[in-house]
């Protein structure tokens, strides 16, 4: 019987774009995917190791996966990714119920592990957390046929003191322009309207391969594939945010009006503990620079609150940063200590119901930033790519060109009779929070 197999990703779109290779490995072996894990014989989980959330995600994700093999027909579970890269020697010792682990630089052996695996012999492919995405591997796309992430560079050199990714993922390697484009072409093909570029630190890309900063160079080339309508950026390093990079986003319409930077905090004191780029003031003018030649650039950002030796003092500080910055969109975190990274050794650190209250408190103020400043889109006539249809209230649902998948807002759209994964030209009649609303027109 051909052996059935389910691919569980949590994490990051990084991860799922491993994922995808390694659905497209097993697809090409032979193996059928399955949407069910009830229904698989082989279970894949790709795991996510970055936070203590994502750690406990994934064990109980992994514990709940090896009930299948009393309860259905669960015959290997196999555990791959960040977790198995830090953890290996903990996994297979503690959790008897995993029958293989592939490391984050190894994923392309997956059949091998599956039929090793398959033949009981708890086979264990760990190495040097590099992989090499310049080969062209299959691929088989997760997300809606109209969009997708791509690569464009691995690993990290920044050494923030909070993160572990250097040691899950290994050195920041960025791949070739033209396996960039080729792959883009690809999708492109395959019907791809969206393309979300990505890597822990965009900005730096080409700077290991052709000794300067290429992105503006990649993004103008991955903008000319036929096709492709919509180009948008993630995870941009602040510290790299060239003037060029501000030119060619503002230049060409085929890139998001989407900017993607994690600042981290306000506070110089936090950020030279952080070991981030730059102060305050570079934040400051970065953004309002940005602000200054593309005009309706919608600015994502990300705070990490709790961080060793943040007092009462640096948080009202950073509350009111926020205030004033007036960012589009905030994501907020609260410190995790990993280990074997600097910062668990600072002192000062703070307990988590105040890690808690701090994150509660930050995200009611973006809401109320959020509130104050999501009026200056109505009225406006804005491009959406519609992603689904509510027929219960005859109403289309998709995002802006201004919301990036998952993790935005959606627009809600009546008077509109479009295909799904169309871009449709909306008037903005109302908005809320963190969503919109209005009309298609024609």
């Amino acid at each position: 019987m051909t052996e059935r197999v389910k691919v569980v990703t949590l994490g990051c779109e990084k991860n799922l774009v491993d994922s995808e290779i390694m659905s497209g490995l097993i697809h090409e072996r032979g193996y059928r995917l399955v949407d069910q894990p009830e229904e698989a014989t082989v279970i894949i989980v790709n795991t996510c190791g970055f936070i203590d959330a994502a750690k406990e995600e994934s064990v109980n994700t992994i514990l709940d996966m090896a009930e299948l093999k009393q309860t259905a027909r669960l015959k290997a579970l196999i555990v791959s990714g960040c977790l198995t890269q830090r953890y290996k020697q903990q996994l297979m010792e503690e959790m008897p119920e995993i029958d293989g682990i592939v490391g984050t630089g190894d994923f392309h052996h997956i059949n091998d592990i599956v039929d090793e695996a398959l033949r009981g012999k708890k086979p264990v492919r760990v190495g040097n957390p590099v992989f090499d995405y310049e080969r062209k591997l299959p691929r088989l796309v997760a997300t809606p046929r109209y969009t997708a992430h791509v690569k464009i560079a691995e690993g990290c050199d920044n050494a923030c003191t909070f993160c572990s990714i250097p040691i899950m993922r290994g050195k920041f390697r960025s791949r070739s322009i033209e396996s960039i484009v080729d792959e883009t072409k690809r999708l492109a093909a395959q019907g791809v309207k969206e393309i979300s570029l990505i890597a822990q630190d965009s900005t730096n890309y080409g700077t290991d391969l052709y000794d300067t900063f290429m992105l503006p160079e990649l993004l103008r080339r991955v903008s000319e594939v036929d096709g492709i309508a919509w180009v948008r950026l993630h995870y941009a390093y602040p510290g790299f945010f060239t003037d060029e990079l501000i030119e060619t986003i503002a230049s060409n319409p085929k890139i998001c009006n989407y900017i993607d930077m994690p600042l981290q905090h306000s506070e110089d004191s936090i950020l030279k503990r952080m070991r981030r780029p730059g102060r305050q003031r570079d934040a400051r003018e970065l953004v309002a620079k940005i602000r200054s030649r593309i005009s309706d650039a919608a600015i994502r950002t990300s705070m990490i609150v709790g961080f060793p030796g943040e007092t009462d003092e640096d948080f009202e500080r950073l509350c009111q940063f926020v205030r004033e910055m007036k960012f589009d969109r905030l994501g907020v975190f609260t410190y995790s200590p990993e280990e074997d990274t600097p910062a668990v050794r600072l002192p000062d650190h703070v307990p988590d119901e105040i890690k808690e209250w701090r994150a509660n408190t930050l995200m009611e103020i973006q809401r109320e930033v959020s509130r104050a400043s999501s009026g200056k889109y109505i009225g406006r006539e804005i491009d959406v790519l519609v992603e689904r249809y509510d027929g219960r209230s005859d109403i289309f649902v998709g995002r802006s060109v201004y919301d990036a998948p998952e993790i935005d807002g959606e627009v809600f759209i009546s008077n509109c009779r479009v295909q799904i994964g169309e871009i449709q030209k909306v008037r903005i009649t109302h908005a809320y929070e963190f969503d919109m609303s209005g009309e298609g027109l024609s």
